[in-house]
């Protein structure tokens, strides 16, 4: 652990976290974590623990972390579509050479349905960006 703890501590959560202010005031140097707000990345609500008033650096810190942390599941997001595609290309590759006669029977159905919502998704995204693009110029 380094000598030098940070001020805060985020508890990931669920569409947000838990703030604690970090000090390790005591003699003995115990680190001591006092929850101060709980914070919710979808919506940007910010709410003091109990009775506590959020001084200026504890809401620059939230929203630094909050923006931070935005970007994080932005990047993950993004990654896991970049898998999907992935796993799309291993499944074909698994119906065409490995699957059997049951496991395509309980895959068929709901696989083609989930790729058929997803291609009228894409496909109705594409034409709209064109129509935008043309629009546009």
């Amino acid at each position: 652990m380094s000598a030098e703890l940070p001020p805060y501590y985020f508890r990931v959560r669920d569409n947000g976290a838990f703030v604690f202010r970090v000090t390790t005031e005591d003699r003995q140097r115990r680190i001591a974590m006092d929850q101060i707000a709980v914070i919710n990345i979808r919506n940007g609500d910010v709410k003091p623990h109990g009775d506590r008033v959020l001084e200026p650096e504890d809401l620059a810190a939230i929203r630094d972390w909050m923006a931070a942390r935005r970007e994080v599941l932005s990047a993950r997001e993004l990654d896991d579509i970049f898998r999907t595609v992935d796993h799309l290309n291993t499944t074909a590759q698994w119906v065409q050479t490995r699957a059997t006669e049951d496991e395509l029977e309980a895959i068929t159905d709901p696989l083609l349905l989930a790729m058929h919502d997803l291609r009228s998704v894409l496909v109705r995204k594409r034409a709209e960006r064109l129509m935008r693009e043309r629009d546009g110029d």
